[in-house]
This record gives C-alpha cells, sequence and structure tokens, in this order.
C-alpha cells in the first residue's frame, strides 16, 4: 500500500486551529504534521499535537463497547456488542424520556471544536428527545458576554497584524504554552522594534520573553484597565474624535476611570505606581499599540467586568484606526455558521427544556426532584469531555456520577476518570478518522479534516453514534440519515466555498483589515458601548467596573493564599495526560509557590504538599521556581485524578460559584491553605 498524505485540521481547544498533514503507511497514521500551505500554522506544531498519530494508535485507545461489571468507579468493564449496547442504551434513555425527557442531560464541551463531531447529529438527538440543554460555560462565557457588550460580538483584528504593532500587551495569555503561532507573530514584531508587555499573575515562559512583566493579583484586571484609563484622561493621550463619533457613554466612564487613580490601582493589583504610569504613557502614545487578551482574564467573580473594561481601551485611543491596532480575544464572531441548519431546533417541536450549566454539574447531579429544578437528573451522556477531571468541585461531581440510579454512557477515546464512573463506554473515532469542519478563535480561515485513516476497531465518529441511537429509538425524521461529510457541507451553508476546503483543506474568511478603522461595531448603536442598556436592562452594571473576587482574604483567614490553576504545558485541558511522553516531559503534578510562602510553612523544592480549603483537599509537589508571586500559587492543571498522588486533582479546590455576566466559571477565584507532607 503507498504512502499517501492527508489534510486536516487541528480539533483541540486552541486558538491557532492548525492546518494538519497526515502521512499514511500501510493504513497507520506515521507522522501527523503543519500544513505549511496554511499562513496561520507555517508548518508548525505544539509538542502536544505532534504526538497525534501517537494518541490514535494508543495502546490503551478503546475499541469495543464496554459494560460496567463492578461498582461504579471501579474502571470494572467487559466488551460487548454494538447491537448490545445500543439496544439497552435505546430502552433505557426511552424508559426515562416517557416519564420525562429532560431527566436525561447531554453533556460535553471542545474536546473536538469541530462542528460536525461536537454540534450536529448529538443536538438533534436530544432536541428529538426532549431531554435538558446544556450551558456549555464552563470556558469562555464571561469574556464572550463582555465582549458582545462592548464590541458587538467576539470580533476583533486580524491576528496577522500583530506583526506590525509597536506595542503589544500580552493580557492574561501564556502565548508559548496556549497560543503559539500567535507568539510566532510577536516575535516578528519584536525584532522589528515593538515593544512586549506581560500582564499576568504567573511568570509564565512568556512573561519571561516580554520586555515587562505586570505580575497583579488575580482578579484585578479590571482596577489595572481602569487605572489605565485614568492616566490617559491625565495625559490627554485619547483620540477625541474617536471617541465622540464611534462610543457610547463617554462620559459616564470618565467619571468611573477618574476613580481609579494609580495608587488605588496598584494596591488592589499588587503592583508598583510606577510600572502602571509607565504602561498608561507607553499605551497613550505608542501608535498602533495592539491587545492579546486571552480568557484567563475572566474565570474570577469578575471576569466579564475585566474583559469590558480592557476592551474599552482601544476605543480611547483610536487604537481601531489601524489595522496593526485594537484588540483581539477572539474571532469566532466572524465565521457564518449555519448552527439551525446542524442543529435542528425545530425537533423541539414547541417544547422548552431546562437549561443545565455545565459549570454546577456537582450541585445538579445531587439535586432530587422540584418545583424550582426539575425532574432529578435520571441519565447523562457525556461526550468531548471529562467532567470529573475538568469540572470544578470535583467531589461533588464524583459523588453524583457514584449514584447507582444514574444511568450514563461515555463516548471516548480512553478510560479517563469519567469513563471509570460509566454503565456503557462507547468507542469514538479520533480526528484522524473522521470527517470535520472547523471554526477557529485565533484567525479567520475556515478548515477541513478529511478522514485520514479508517477508523481503528470498532470505533465509530460522535455523529454515527448518535445517527444510531436515533435509530434504535426509532426517529425516523429524514435529518438523521445525514452523512458526516454532509453534515461539513451544512456547516455553512454555501457561504463557504467547499470545492475550496476539499482541494486546499482551508479558506480564509472576508475580514476588513481594520474592522472598526470608521466605527461600525456589530452593537444596537453601532458605537463601541462603554455604557451597555442591555446590562442596564438585565440589572447589571451597565459601566465596566472591578468587582472583587469571590473568595478574599479578609474573608479566608483559613486559606491565607490565592490560587489559580492555568494549564500545564504538556497538556490540552485533561487530553494528552495519559500520553507517557508528555507526561515525561510534564514530570508530577505540581504547586508553584513563592520562596517567602514555602518558607514560612517549612516547605522545600519537591516537597510534597497538601493543598487544601473547605471543599477538600489535593496532594502535589512544591515548586519554587520563581513563577508564583507572594501570597498566591498556582496549581498545574488538568492531571487525570487516576493518574496524579493520591486519586485527586486541582479541581479538588474549585468552586462552582459563577462570574458576574455569562455564568461562566470562576477557577482562578479560589483561596486555599498549603502544608508541608514530606521532602523530596
Amino acid at each position: 500500500m503507498p504512502t499517501t498524505t492527508v489534510r486536516g485540521a487541528c480539533p483541540h481547544d486552541c486558538p491557532d486551529t492548525c492546518a494538519l498533514i497526515t502521512t499514511v503507511e500501510n493504513g497507520r497514521a506515521v507522522r501527523v504534521q503543519g500544513n505549511p500551505a496554511h499562513a496561520q500554522t507555517g508548518g508548525v506544531l505544539c509538542a502536544k499535537v505532534s504526538r497525534y498519530a501517537e494518541r490514535t494508535h494508543h495502546a490503551d485507545r478503546i475499541l469495543t463497547p464496554l459494560k460496567r461489571t463492578g461498582p461504579k468507579g471501579s474502571g470494572q468493564f467487559a466488551p460487548v456488542s454494538w447491537d448490545e449496547a445500543l439496544t439497552d442504551i435505546a430502552q433505557r434513555l426511552g424508559a426515562i424520556a416517557a416519564r420525562d425527557p429532560q431527566a436525561i442531560l447531554p453533556y460535553s464541551y471542545a474536546g473536538t471544536m469541530g462542528l460536525v463531531q461536537g454540534e450536529s447529529m448529538d443536538r438533534r438527538f436530544f432536541h428529538r428527545l426532549g431531554a435538558s440543554l446544556l450551558g456549555r460555560t464552563i470556558c469562555s462565557t464571561a469574556g464572550g458576554e463582555a465582549l458582545v457588550h462592548t464590541l458587538g460580538g467576539k470580533l476583533g483584528m486580524k491576528v496577522e497584524f500583530f506583526a506590525e504593532a509597536k506595542l503589544i500587551l500580552i493580557w492574561g495569555s501564556n502565548s508559548i504554552g496556549s497560543n503559539l503561532h500567535f507568539w510566532r507573530i510577536a516575535q516578528q514584531a519584536k525584532r522589528d522594534g515593538a515593544r512586549l508587555v506581560c500582564i499576568d499573575p504567573r511568570r509564565t515562559e512568556t512573561a519571561e520573553k516580554c520586555h515587562e512583566h505586570l505580575q497583579l493579583r488575580p482578579g484585578t484586571d479590571a482596577a489595572l484597565a481602569l487605572a489605565l484609563m485614568h492616566e490617559l484622561i491625565a495625559g490627554d493621550w485619547l483620540d477625541h474624535d474617536y471617541i465622540d463619533r464611534h462610543t457610547l457613554g463617554w462620559e459616564q466612564l470618565r467619571a468611573r476611570a477618574l476613580e481609579w487613580p494609580p495608587e488605588r490601582a496598584a494596591e488592589a493589583c499588587g503592583l508598583d505606581v510606577e510600572q502602571i504610569r509607565r504602561l498608561a504613557r507607553d499605551y497613550g502614545q505608542t501608535k498602533p499599540a495592539a491587545i492579546r487578551l486571552n480568557y484567563g482574564v475572566q474565570r474570577v467573580h469578575g471576569g466579564g467586568n475585566a474583559v469590558r473594561a480592557v476592551a474599552c481601551l482601544p476605543a480611547l485611543t483610536g487604537a481601531w484606526r489601524h489595522r496593526a491596532g485594537g484588540l483581539l480575544l477572539s474571532s469566532s464572531g466572524a465565521f457564518p455558521v449555519d448552527r439551525v441548519a446542524l442543529q435542528r431546533p425545530e425537533l423541539l417541536a414547541g417544547r422548552n427544556p431546562r437549561t443545565i450549566n455545565m459549570v454546577t454539574i456537582g450541585d445538579d447531579l445531587l439535586r432530587e426532584t422540584s418545583p424550582e429544578f426539575g425532574p432529578k437528573i435520571e441519565a447523562l451522556v457525556v461526550y468531548n469531555s471529562n467532567p470529573v477531571a475538568v469540572a470544578p468541585d470535583s467531589p461533588k461531581v464524583v459523588q453524583g456520577l457514584a449514584r447507582e440510579d444514574l444511568f450514563t454512557v461515555v463516548l471516548e477515546h480512553f478510560q479517563t476518570d469519567t469513563a471509570d464512573y460509566a454503565d456503557y463506554i462507547l468507542p469514538a473515532t479520533t480526528q484522524l478518522e473522521h470527517w470535520d469542519v472547523h471554526l477557529a478563535y485565533g484567525h479567520t480561515d475556515v478548515l477541513l479534516n478529511r478522514p485520514a485513516i479508517a477508523p481503528q476497531g470498532q470505533a465509530r465518529s460522535n455523529a454515527q453514534i448518535f445517527r444510531d441511537l436515533a435509530a434504535r429509538m426509532g426517529f425516523n425524521e429524514p435529518c438523521f440519515a445525514d452523512t458526516d461529510e454532509t453534515l461539513c457541507r451544512q456547516a455553512y451553508g454555501g457561504v463557504v466555498d467547499f470545492q475550496l476546503l476539499l482541494d486546499q483543506g482551508f479558506a480564509p474568511l472576508p475580514w476588513p483589515e481594520a474592522p472598526f478603522a470608521e466605527g461600525g461595531f456589530p452593537t444596537p448603536s453601532g458605537r463601541c458601548e462603554f455604557f451597555s442598556q442591555r446590562l442596564a436592562d438585565q440589572g447589571l452594571d451597565p459601566l465596566p467596573g472591578h468587582v472583587p473576587n469571590h473568595e478574599v482574604a479578609g474573608e479566608s483567614a483559613l486559606y491565607p493564599l490565592a490560587m489559580i490553576s492555568p494549564p500545564a504545558r504538556n497538556f490540552l485541558n485533561s487530553s494528552f495526560v495519559n500520553l507517557q511522553s508528555l507526561r515525561d516531559i510534564e514530570g508530577r503534578p505540581l504547586l508553584e509557590i513563592h520562596p517567602e510562602d514555602a518558607a514560612a510553612r517549612g516547605i522545600v523544592a519537591g516537597a510534597l504538599v497538601r493543598v487544601f480549603n473547605d471543599r477538600g483537599s489535593y496532594e502535589c509537589h512544591a515548586a519554587l521556581n520563581g513563577r508564583a508571586r507572594p501570597g498566591v500559587v498556582n496549581g498545574l492543571g488538568v492531571w487525570w485524578r487516576k493518574l496524579g498522588h493520591g486519586g485527586t486533582n486541582v479541581n479538588e479546590l474549585t468552586s462552582q460559584a459563577l462570574t458576574d455576566m455569562g455564568a461562566g466559571p470562576t477557577f482562578y477565584d479560589c483561596r486555599v491553605q498549603v502544608q508541608a507532607l514530606a521532602t523530596p
């Protein structure tokens, strides 16, 4: 059999959405590399995805349906046929649906970002069933809502033009680890004389390579942004014409900003006053200036307000006039996805099921039937997610999944922490084995993924599994016969040239070089909305402001340390944790702690420590590597619980509290204490 190459797309939750080339020999994927023809990828992949062939052909792949034989959580399963598994699952879901279909809950997120394997046939199936809806909030909803109420959508500057900026603020992003291709662009700007400033509570690999690092306290980004506004006003580094013509609510925002002199912000943020003043001067006087904002900023109580405050800055200085000026958090709003065609909401047939927030799954799995909540959750179907590892307050998640009266089906590649609690595990294909089509949130190219190899073992695509379940349940609507390739063609409704996707694997969307140079924001007013009437109508603050964390030092004497849980560099959420080669690079679960905080607790480098609060306790090893600021510890995640120390991970400690807007998670709004357990 000859060697072939197949064009595809990276499916993982990353802004870069890389174009892939897979080399196949004798029906086996032997190499996955970046497609050099795709400008954004440039032939380069991260260390994780470059091992995708290893992941696909891993000895631990689940390649046949499995049925639980032991207690929940024991990981004891036996192989069964697809016929037996589908028949039993359909019968059990049908019996629950006959009582109340809202007792069935799908639970999925971004294990694949594909529009077909992530949000097409599955949504059709659950809509037809009448199951509860899932609020898919666990990553980006606070920041997304903030952009909608400020700029009008998840939109911004084109990433390639950061190369022409003279000042780049990398705000809440470890670009080297989580946005590699943007970092290449930033490096080009740096070589051409640009100044790079990192704003982050952690001294990341990115912060080390920037000209300056503002290491602020978690949850104080809005205070810093308001102080920058204060100094822009004081120095008159404002574009008055742009403000007058293209913004709404300037006088109200001006009054709010004047309440935040640098001294006040320095105290709140734990920064030097002169750092704030210098940054404001540089931002106000440097043209063009660009901000690469990322989602770490919004994983605290005031996360939405923080993103709103930062998103106001380019309009104050007129940075949007330049193609190399402005801001980028997400570009996903530029993609004309036809979700109605993909998801078929008309299958609900007038029903209006409840929506359950995936962040609060720990509490919700433990709720009984009530008028406020509705029916108790009796069945859970998990795909593209690993909630035992990634959801907050994991002790409650585990308690809920351990219920003997909860019927759980998990579609997976591997026996994850969540799969251990399943009644059935169904083998899903990886990206190298199925069709899919993608958007991006870091650039504006549509990508197509072709299957490079046949499904391994008895694996089936997510879409095929839900197609099969629909047939077993007697759902005979024609839309359940659509193939995966047909779904790919439906995703953009003819707006994107599908033949171009077939020919080269990607297709650029038309997007202006300077999208808001003359205003034209997709807000109700057509302006950048400093004042949002829509927020006011919801009873929320219509202006961006500093919202303190849920868990603050003064109210947490027992837990004096703030903890953030940024991703370990060699994992992507909980994906890739089971690859030994990447785990060998990552080493072991770590808690980065400042030497002063370590010394006060008798902790030395490498020591086994216990990190704890009222929610739980987590054991890991102390790292005194200079990345933590005093009073803050960094619990790197997200390890599988069963591959960590003591069978837990960092989400043992995080809470189910929600953000100020968007009902998102507050992973970085967490107080803990740390004690030494053993020296290395």
